[in-house]
């Protein structure tokens, strides 16, 4: 917790993308105010801004971060809320997860923020058994089980 006891509270959206070939796009994150923290792995996807609905923030944060425009998201898959310190203070996420399924694993990162590319360092097309085998922290913490039900069949 910061020293003034203040927790940004931060409703946020995030897209778990499965390309043709069942692999899920992740981007690895580092935190700027402290570079010795090991980096993390995270779907795209981010803070919904003031009115804006958990659908309009999974779009908008599609095209902005890997240039995919969709129509619809279809339901929510996953929630998951959880505090951690970034970039200097303490946060507490509320996140909505949706899956969207792509043909092509080409992305775009055009309209990226200064803050995104100073705090994603890579992204990549992960298979769930890289998944399964890595000793890299990933999350959500249940991100193999929802892929698990959302590339069965």
């Amino acid at each position: 917790m910061s020293e003034s006891g203040e927790v940004w509270v931060r409703p946020a959206t995030r897209v778990i993308v499965i390309d043709g070939e069942g692999r899920t796009l992740l981007f690895r994150g580092i935190d700027p105010a402290r570079p010795e923290t090991p980096p993390w792995w995270f779907p795209p996807g981010g803070g919904r801004d003031e009115g804006e609905t958990i659908e309009a923030c999974g779009r908008r944060e599609l095209a902005e971060e890997i240039g995919l425009v969709v129509d619809d998201l279809g339901p929510v898959v996953h929630e998951r809320r959880t505090t951690f310190s970034f970039d200097g203070r303490w946060i507490e996420a509320h996140e909505s997860y949706f899956v969207v399924r792509v043909d092509s694993p080409e992305i775009v990162t055009d309209g990226w923020t200064e803050m995104e590319r100073r705090v994603i360092a890579a992204h990549r097309w992960w298979t769930i058994d890289e998944l399964r085998s890595t000793t890299e922290t990933v999350f959500p913490e249940a991100l193999i089980e929802l892929l698990e039900t959302h590339t069965a069949g």
